[in-house]
């Protein structure tokens, strides 16, 4: 059953209608009535009763998630119920690693109940969830914001937990992350999409996506589109014309720079959960006007949780609450950015680290060159050839070559544990560089920043077209970052990156002339020569800077009691640039700090990779369950924080074995001497 809640404003209401009647001439205090942030449209509620769909699973269960891909009854026009379900689907699957034998099942996945015990049941939590839009009246921001209110939640032992999405995904994209730990304890989930979130947009036809999943076209969509390009149509149509099958994505084109309000948009998340409790749990006023509120930030315990980017956003809405909102956090693998500093150091074995903290545009366009030529294989190293070409590679052969590019790379801050994984993050830190340039310079599609677009391409490289039934299901099937990179200037005409061949070369490069103009961006300076940017590179650098400098982390957590894990072999989000140096920014700016670091060796950024290579990785994803568990003991029975460590994990010897505790151990409340990670003033100390 789906319904929807809007209520009227108070203009025009008398003080005591206001206040209720208590609050003119009797004894009582006046009762403070729930009001509706102004930011919220229509809030559409569905009801799930977890036998035939729930909030977790959408009704397929442990079994279904671990299955095929659920198929839709008219893959044309598939319904929001099955783009729910698929979206579900694909969302969990993406942050978790569901094979049985990486411990899906065991150590983790909907069977599992809050307290670790494994049941022989399908996990479905029964419960209510709660949609809307936060704008600011110009359908053009349109951040979907959810809230999940399992059955069990007792508004007489309420909490909260967010789940701000990981990476560039929509609004369920932390459904398997935070969701699943907060709905099984019985919490209010609060969901947030950060503003980037899926939303496809084809030039050709004017479709976009909306709210629940179905696709419209913009005129008929209006405000109500997750996002539509502005352009004019007259700019679409010859933007069409000049460059088919080209698409357009929120994260990358809104023009806003999203990544700047992902912890305004967190904590707007949290005040959406207070109001719908308080409308669903608070009694009416007086004189029955409205609801009274009665779940406040003094008698419900809210945690900032997530993953990657929806981690980073938890800590910055840590930073940013000035309602007294968050009680707590709890984050994993934080894609995080600490303001530029020299006031902390950071050491690893008494080593110091060089320049911890960079920009994720710095080290992901760094990246962007040098991991192509670490994944190339002999007869199609045109990368690592060019690097060399260019003098930013030495070596006499492709070995010697690779072997330099992974030592540049550790010199810019990625691990040694990190070197097993840096040719499989080739394509992804690629992504990451092109998607990124457009959102902080606030380009426009048709801008073309350093050559790059986004589109479908076939077998040989080139844009095609979305079939309507890729286009139907888009809502479902994307992670927010749509198509594949195509790099225009390519020699022969516009070709996806892996084919294409620098002007300035004529060789088969992976397209580097781009990537070399994606760098200069990040630094404002030539690549090759280290000459200061002119004219339009200069300009663009300079907004991509300014765009950078608006996500800027401060460290402050005003007190608030913290934990972060992250993954030693973290290839995509380096600890050093992140989660090490936000301790120590953190121990810079707030000096007496809650804050607790928990360093875990053989994981990084990406659980499926425990199954891939099962003797280099375990899942990072049972530690964001312990230290949500450590958070929630502390704030409700005044547990103590464990102490910030290393904890030293045990891979596989092959997929087949199953994972258990022996490989994850436990998060020590008392760590061994050699696991310590000390704060010292401003100092912070990582054990090898």
């Amino acid at each position: 059953m789906q319904t929807t809640i809007t209520r009227a404003g108070t203009t025009g209401m008398s003080l005591c209608t206001l206040l209720a009647l208590a609050a003119c001439g009797s004894n009582h205090a006046p009762e403070e009535l729930n009001q509706m942030p102004g930011y919220l449209g229509t809030i559409t509620r569905a009801d799930y009763d977890g036998k035939t769909n729930d909030l977790l699973t959408a009704g397929l269960g442990k079994t279904g998630l671990a299955g095929a891909v659920p198929a839709y009854a008219n893959t044309e026009q598939p319904t929001p119920l099955e783009l729910r379900r698929n979206a579900i689907y694909a969302n969990y699957r993406a942050v978790l690693d569901i094979a049985a034998n990486s411990g899906y099942g065991t150590l983790y996945g909907p069977n599992v109940d809050a307290s670790g015990n494994v049941g022989t049941g399908e996990g479905l939590v029964a419960g209510s969830e709660y949609i809307a839009y936060a704008d600011d009246g110009t359908g053009k921001k349109n951040v979907t914001l959810m809230v999940q209110v399992p059955a069990s939640f007792d508004p007489d032992h309420a909490c909260i937990v967010t789940g701000t999405s990981s990476g560039s995904r929509g609004i369920y994209g932390a459904i398997g992350s935070s969701g699943e730990w907060g709905l099984k304890k019985g919490c209010a989930v609060a969901y947030a999409d950060k503003g980037s979130g899926t939303g496809l947009y084809v030039f050709e036809d004017d479709s976009v996506n909306l709210q629940n999943g179905l696709r419209a076209g913009r005129v008929a969509a209006g405000k109500n589109a997750l996002f539509a390009p502005d352009l004019s149509d007259a700019e679409r149509l010859a933007w069409a014309g000049s460059n088919p099958n080209r698409i357009a994505f929120k994260h990358a084109h809104s023009q806003q720079n999203p990544e700047k309000d992902w912890g305004k948009v967190t904590l707007q998340a949290v005040e959406m959960a207070y109001y719908v409790l308080n409308e669903r749990y608070g009694v009416l006023a007086r004189d029955g006007s409205a609801r009274v509120v009665r779940l406040t930030p003094k008698n419900t315990i809210t945690i900032a949780s997530s993953i990657s980017n929806g981690a980073g956003s938890a800590l910055l809405a840590a930073e940013q609450d000035s309602k007294g909102l968050i009680s707590g956090v709890a984050a994993s693998e934080p894609q995080i950015q600490p303001a530029a500093s020299s006031a902390y150091t950071v050491r690893q074995g008494g080593a110091v680290v060089a320049n911890p903290g960079r920009a994720l545009f710095d080290y992901a366009t760094y990246a962007a060159l040098y991991q192509p030529c670490i994944a190339s294989v002999a007869g199609n190293a045109g990368r690592c050839t060019a690097l060399v070409a260019k003098g930013l590679l030495n070596g006499a052969d492709l070995a010697a070559q690779q072997a330099d590019a992974k030592q540049r790379l550790r010199a810019y801050g990625w691990l040694v544990d990190s070197d097993p994984l840096q040719a499989a993050h080739a394509g992804t830190n690629i992504l990451v560089a092109v998607t990124y340039a457009y959102a902080y310079g606030k380009f426009s599609v048709a801008d073309k920043v350093c050559g790059f677009t986004f589109a479908q391409t076939d077998g040989g490289g080139n844009p095609i077209t979305f079939t309507s039934a890729q286009k139907a299901a888009s809502f479902a099937a994307q992670n927010g970052i749509l198509g594949n990179v195509v790099y225009e200037n390519s020699v022969g005409g516009a070709k996806v990156y892996t084919a294409g061949v620098s002007p300035s070369n004529s060789l088969a490069d992976q397209s580097l002339d781009g990537f070399l103009c994606l760098r200069s961006l990040a630094t404002g300076r030539d690549t090759v020569s280290g000459a200061n940017l002119q004219g339009t590179l200069a300009a663009q650098s300079v907004r991509v800077r300014a765009g950078m400098a608006e996500v800027a982390a401060s460290g402050k957590l005003n007190g608030k009691p913290a934990i972060i894990v992250h993954g030693r072999s973290d290839t995509l989000i380096p600890v050093n640039h992140a989660s090490r140096a936000y301790v120590g920014l953190n121990a810079a700016v707030e000096g007496n700090s809650q804050l607790r670091y928990i360093e875990v060796t053989n994981a990084n950024h990406f659980d499926s990779f425990s199954s891939a290579l099962p003797t280099l990785i375990v899942p990072l994803h049972v530690y964001l369950n312990r230290a949500l568990d450590a958070m929630y003991a502390h704030l409700h029975a005044k547990q103590a924080l464990p102490p910030s460590q290393v904890v030293r994990t045990v891979t596989r010897a092959d997929a087949s074995t199953l994972i258990t505790n022996v490989n994850v151990p436990v998060i020590a409340a008392t760590p061994a001497p050699g696991n310590v990670i000390g704060v010292t003033g401003t100092v912070v100390d990582i054990p090898n």
